[in-house]
């Protein structure tokens, strides 16, 4: 069964620059998603529409059937989605237990531990984490919330490439072992070739993206850096 659907969903800055043109998509709990396409295309307008922080020009976003718009959006963002940000969204005063804290009734360190936290680390405010560690807690804060939809913006962006495979192997899981829908937005051919589904935005119109073009893509990226790095 559908968790999230897309109907005819249009989209304009300021009511004139449009990036979202007649958007339809259906996503469902158990599986993650990746949205491919390049900067300044309607990706991240297009997840914050997903999670009600927006609300399209034309068209509706759909949860378990219902229109969001008219069930309410705080409602939404509060009982239905969690967010997983690109610069993390924590509350730098606070520790990783006290931010998972925030947005979960159970006991937030065997989340965090889970995630790769020691209990010490679990202690230190956040700011004196490392990039891979602070975004850990973000997604901790995210598993550990009653949303059934986890919305993700560049999650991967800012780490190295060993931590960012262990947070897309998380972020998996997730979707595969706890019925979660995971929603992400992305530059990263690596990180959508672990998704169940790829949908790439281009010329807002949204289409499922063949295995084949991501495969292709990756292996030209892969032969770019191996020359680059021959010629030092």
């Amino acid at each position: 069964m559908n968790i999230m659907e897309i109907k005819n969903v249009h989209y304009a800055y300021d009511g004139k620059k449009k990036v979202l043109k007649g958007v339809n998509a259906q996503m469902e709990q158990g599986r993650m998603y990746a949205i491919l396409g390049p900067s300044g295309c309607g990706k991240t307008t297009l997840l914050s529409l997903l999670g009600g922080l927006d609300s399209p020009t034309i068209g509706h976003i759909l949860y378990q059937g219902e229109d969001i718009a008219k069930t309410g959006l705080a409602n939404h963002r509060r009982s239905h989605v969690a967010f997983i940000f690109q610069s993390y969204n924590l509350i730098d005063y606070l520790t990783p237990i006290e931010n998972v804290a925030l947005t979960s009734k159970l006991p937030p360190l065997p989340i965090l531990e889970q995630l790769g936290l020691t209990a010490e680390e679990a202690k230190r405010n956040v700011l004196k984490l490392s990039g891979g560690q602070q975004q850990r807690v973000a997604i901790a804060r995210a598993l550990a919330s009653d949303a059934q939809v986890i919305l993700a913006d560049e999650p991967t962006g800012n780490l190295d490439e060993d931590t960012a495979a262990e947070i897309t192997a998380i972020l998996k899981d997730s979707a595969h072992k706890s019925g979660k829908c995971v929603v992400i937005v992305t530059h990263s051919n690596e990180l959508a070739k672990e998704a169940d589904v790829v949908f790439r935005l281009r010329k807002g119109d949204l289409q499922v993206s063949d295995a084949s073009e991501i495969e292709k893509e990756h292996k030209k990226k892969c032969a770019f850096d191996a020359q680059a790095a021959a010629l030092g």
